[in-house]
């Protein structure tokens, strides 16, 4: 069979739970919706392997663990040295077209390894950062500053009447990756790598969408937890300087409204890219995949944004949903099997036919999507924070905003002397969450009859034999995906 040209659409921060088709009736995911009924798999477990962009994307593109070569920082990403999909691809032959962030390889060595084509910024008006400006936060000193909730986004005054769009770099992508399939390679295969910044806060979308989602068709917000006793203290701390305990449920459900809103701008962009593919006569040679780097908390236990690492089911299950080409078997529809991230890249390897250059840990999704078996992983796993002293791994605090920093909160924390950056390994079954922790008590969460993790049972004599097996498991994940012996043999 012809290689397959290849799309992967990869949104940022989006929780799993926020699809229509998995029976949240308040998300407005339409597209993605009716192509799960008819053409694609929807894993309702996939879970990544670290809750924070450059980690995770360092994991997806490798098949590794983020303790395999010490992928755990936003500032350490793949050295030249290291495998990565894009440039397996391209190496192979493969068209490569990347547009959207990067938070995968080092600016400071080009991109010309791992793409033939890399979008540029658009030269023309473009919707200002949320983050580059604080007119839409309020008062520093009134409960919501530290939010990142922004709301509806008004089209200034000098904008152009005519433009059908609020324009910004997600609408660049994404419209410059329709050109791109109005017109693609016809002697090679190509893949196009499509990066969106939404749903990323600040939380903030123009119209339609801000007005789209049904505030009360909203899912009960998960509540702080009765006691913060059993929790890390990353998680109580970043409760206390986000300081949003006043907020009522009304504030609460316009924000996660918002959210909601821009998960559904992305799936009519997503739309838009699937009809210009249908109209080109591409969709049969191409496999898709959509998904995300990993979750929001989004008003869950009071909270936003995320956590570097606590492992809240909203924080590290997302989206992934995979077409694969015409002739590869696939029964449509929802799996409830248990995935990970890392299987992305061993799943593109087994389409393109893809020899791995290194050993990595993914597994192909393809008898999963065929529906030639129904489990695939009896447990995943994620992981995060640092050993103390390492302040290598610790974000930088923005000295000239200081506490204005939109950050702070979460960077306070991080920074403090104490524990508060542990690192940590979370182990995940279909019935139990175990997060063994470096320096702080463990965390143990039956998830039959305590799905939201609000009360931490690592104490609970009952659940001994749990616990234990759950370590173990531990010990044999980390002992079992360690290192990376190179394939490569070196002259003695």
């Amino acid at each position: 069979m012809p290689a397959p040209n290849l799309i992967f659409f990869v949104v940022d921060q989006w929780r799993g739970d926020v699809l229509g088709h998995l029976g949240n009736s308040a998300a407005h995911t339409p597209n993605l919706d009716a192509w799960v009924a008819s053409s694609a798999v929807s894993f309702r477990h996939a879970f990544i392997q670290n809750p924070v962009c450059t980690p995770s994307r360092c994991s997806f593109m490798t098949g590794w663990y983020s303790h395999v070569r010490g992928h755990r920082t936003i500032y350490h990403m793949l050295q030249p040295d290291e495998p990565m999909l894009l440039r397996s691809l391209k190496q192979a032959g493969y068209y490569v077209w990347w547009g959207g962030k990067n938070d995968v390889v080092p600016a400071q060595y080009g991109f010309d390894a791992f793409c033939d084509f890399r979008l540029s910024y658009p030269d023309r008006l473009c919707r200002r950062d949320l983050h580059s400006y604080n007119d839409w936060r309020g008062a520093p000193d009134q409960p919501g500053f530290y939010s990142f909730y922004a709301g509806r986004l008004d089209k200034p005054a000098n904008y152009p009447a005519d433009e059908p769009f609020y324009f910004d770099m997600d609408w660049h992508t994404v419209l410059s990756a329709i050109d791109f399939l109005a017109d693609p390679p016809t002697n090679q295969p190509w893949c196009l790598y499509i990066n969106i910044s939404f749903p990323h806060p600040p939380y903030g979308v123009e119209e339609p969408w801000y007005s789209l989602i049904d505030r009360h068709h909203l899912p009960h917000r998960i509540p702080a937890p009765p006691s913060w006793e059993g929790k890390p203290a990353m998680l109580t701390g970043i409760y206390e300087n986000q300081n949003l305990q006043s907020w009522g449920e009304d504030q609460w459900d316009e924000l996660r409204a918002t959210y909601y809103g821009m998960c559904a701008r992305t799936d009519h962009q997503f739309g838009l890219l699937l009809d210009r593919l249908n109209k080109s006569g591409l969709n049969n040679s191409t496999a898709i995949f959509f998904f995300s780097d990993h979750g929001d908390f989004a008003g869950d236990y009071g909270l936003v944004e995320k956590s570097q690492n606590t492992f809240e089911d909203c924080l590290v299950c997302v989206p992934f949903l995979v077409k694969p080409p015409a002739w590869i078997p696939i029964r449509p529809g929802i799996r409830d099997a248990l995935i990970e991230l890392v299987d992305f890249s061993a799943t593109v390897e087994d389409l393109v036919g893809l020899p791995s250059t290194h050993t990595h840990f993914g597994r192909s999704l393809l008898p999963l999507i065929a529906g030639d078996i129904d489990t695939h992983r009896t447990a995943v796993f994620c992981e995060g924070g640092r050993i103390q002293g390492e302040i290598q791994a610790m974000e930088t605090l923005d000295e000239k905003q200081g506490r204005n920093w939109l950050y702070w909160p979460r960077l306070e924390v991080q920074h403090r002397s104490d524990a508060a950056h542990t690192k940590a390994v979370m182990c995940r079954t279909a019935e139990y969450k175990y997060v063994y922790r470096l320096y702080e008590q463990d965390e143990l969460y039956d998830l039959r009859s305590d799905p939201q993790e609000l009360h931490n049972r690592i104490a609970d004599p009952g659940l001994e034999n749990i616990r234990q097996a759950l370590k173990d498991c531990v010990l044999e994940f980390l002992l079992g995906t360690g290192d990376n012996v190179p394939h490569q043999l070196d002259r003695r």
